[in-house]
């Protein structure tokens, strides 16, 4: 590495850490990654999601900082992953050509022995010129049958290797559209799972309800637990929610704290019972800390519920379930409330959500 580069690496680091501090971030490997790369100012899209969100609201949230690193590094990487499984797919392809072609040509040089071999024997008088004719074919059916054997064995490996390159790119796939904390699926593919789910709803006439589910008052205590037990809490609701969902069910983290079921053939009063089972599976664990197994107590959810209405697209579906998400957290919160519900149209005007 050149002097000038290995000196610049350190500034960025630098200046990451001098990030980190500022805003009273702690030091782990993702928070450094996105610094880092913010202060080699390569990714312009990072650095503009991040003036824009410290512009509007003065500081990161670590549902902010997820989502940036999700969506700007993350996916970089699985970019990444599939362009070199795709690389190793082609060199294969590329190998095996090659193996065919050198086999056409052996089969050619055959096809040239056996005519050669015809001529000599039209030629031949005697029993010594018929041997050696012989001798000629039986040398080059074994150098054709060793190399189909070639042919054959480096067919089969190639084979292997191509599935297992298959397998690895559906892994690539999946891990683009799921959650790595909680195994949810995220955001991007409940998005597209939901305006596919809407639309076969209507073209059927059946029904189909959106639950959002939120955890009461996770930053606080993020804020006093740290982020680790953050995160537990998170993968404990988590495990609540695929608990209570089955069948065409689609379950999805869908930000920060946030969590999306939608409910294909699900009425609103069924999508209610649901709501209501997970939210009570949440309060039922207790939560303790892994690293010295203290009891932090409990945690609860709020739920909003709506169910697709003639003309709905996934927005408005969304927005009515958000709104009702928002009454039960401005009623007290640990509690379910859907669209019909009169707390659902109270202060639907208020700008922002508690927590």
């Amino acid at each position: 590495m050149p002097d000038g580069e290995h000196e610049n690496t350190f500034a960025f680091a630098e200046v990451a850490l001098s990030q980190i501090r500022a805003l009273g971030q702690p030091v782990s490997p993702r928070n450094f990654e996105i610094w880092y790369n913010y202060a080699t100012g390569y990714n312009a899209s990072l650095n503009q999601a991040i003036n824009d969100t410290l512009s509007q609201k003065g500081a990161l949230s670590e549902a902010d900082i997820e989502q940036i690193y999700t969506t700007y590094i993350a996916t970089t990487r699985l970019g990444e992953r599939i362009d070199l499984v795709g690389s190793r797919v082609v060199d294969e392809i590329k190998q095996v050509l090659d193996m065919v072609n050198a086999a056409a040509g052996s089969a050619t040089n055959y096809s040239e022995t056996l005519a050669d071999a015809s001529e000599q024997l039209e030629r031949t008088k005697d029993g010594e010129g018929l041997r050696a004719v012989i001798a000629c074919l039986v040398e080059g059916a074994k150098e054709m049958e060793l190399n189909n054997k070639k042919l054959e064995a480096r067919l089969s490996s190639s084979r292997q290797e191509i599935e297992q390159l298959q397998q690895n790119l559906e892994i690539v796939r999946n891990e683009s559209l799921t959650d790595p904390l909680t195994a949810l699926s995220n955001r991007k593919f409940f998005d597209a799972a939901l305006i596919k789910g809407i639309a076969e709803a209507q073209e059927k006439n059946q029904p189909l309800s959106l639950l959002i589910a939120d955890i009461d008052h996770f930053k606080s205590f993020n804020d006093q637990y740290g982020h680790p037990t953050g995160d537990q809490v998170l993968r404990l609701v988590a495990m609540s929610v695929k608990q209570n969902v089955k069948g065409r069910d689609i379950a999805a983290r869908y930000g920060g704290e946030e969590f999306v079921i939608a409910l294909p053939d699900t009425a609103l009063q069924p999508a209610i019972t649901v709501a209501d089972h997970i939210r009570r599976a949440v309060m039922t664990k207790e939560l303790i800390r892994r690293s010295n197994g203290q009891r932090l107590g409990r945690v609860t959810i709020s739920v909003g519920v709506a169910a697709l209405r003639q003309g709905d697209n996934s927005q408005l579906l969304i927005e009515r379930a958000d709104q009702c998400l928002y009454a039960a957290k401005r009623n007290g919160r640990n509690r379910v409330i859907c669209e019909t519900d009169p707390e659902a149209d109270a202060g639907i005007s208020t700008p922002a959500r508690v927590a």
